[in-house]
């Protein structure tokens, strides 16, 4: 049975400043006060899930452990048709860096320009929509958990367009729409996007509205 969430902290399961500043937007209405992962000095635990449900699950159930607080984790990403889904629960691997010195980070241009690649070498006339997916995990200390799925379709363009937004947003053209998901402004993205659509099922089964 879905549980409500009563006013107070919850945790955003997550590191990505994006992500959070984007979900702390959405549950602002709501009487809650958002603190990130980050924020607490909790470990980010690693992704081995083979689905967004499991990652998201996986990250939610740890930070609700290790905070004593319920935990909302996303887990989302980029499916793009002629790359058969692809890649999918690997979106933020596909931008995995090796900086210097051992140390690793995240490169979305490296991402989006392998994204491009794959695409460009099925020729000219290739399907280029895609789909952003989202999963949230809504877990508590006492290991009850609630799961919602959204989505938001398009397709890619190339080159990227637009400094707002994070990830794969700057190659992303949301259907019916003229601006990539970076151009937007923040309010429109977040009314439309996969993350949005997730959020109304959250608010319809956690608040009740």
């Amino acid at each position: 049975m879905t549980r409500r969430l009563a006013p107070g902290t919850l945790v955003i399961a997550s590191h990505n400043a994006g992500k959070v500043r984007e979900i702390r937007a959405l549950l602002e209405p709501f009487g809650i006060a958002p603190v990130s992962a980050g924020d607490l000095g909790l470990p980010e635990p690693e992704e081995t899930g083979a689905s967004f449900r499991e990652n998201a699950l996986l990250k939610a159930h740890a930070s609700a452990s290790a905070s004593g607080l319920p935990a909302l984790a996303d887990d989302s990403g980029l499916e793009v048709s002629a790359l058969g889904g692809r890649p999918g629960v690997y979106t933020a691997d596909w931008a995995e860096r090796q900086w210097f010195e051992g140390e690793k980070g995240r490169d979305w241009y490296l991402a989006m320009g392998k994204v491009e690649g794959l695409l460009a070498e099925q020729g000219t006339d290739v399907d280029r929509s895609a789909r952003f997916v989202c999963t949230l995990a809504l877990a508590w200390p006492d290991g009850h958990a609630d799961i919602y799925e959204g989505a938001a379709n398009g397709h890619l363009t190339w080159p990227p367009r637009g400094e707002l937004g994070f990830g794969y947003d700057p190659v992303f053209i949301p259907d019916g729409m003229a601006l990539t998901f970076a151009e937007m402004d923040p309010a429109e993205k977040h009314r439309i996007s996969h993350r949005a659509d997730a959020f109304a099922k959250l608010v319809a089964g956690a608040f009740g509205g």
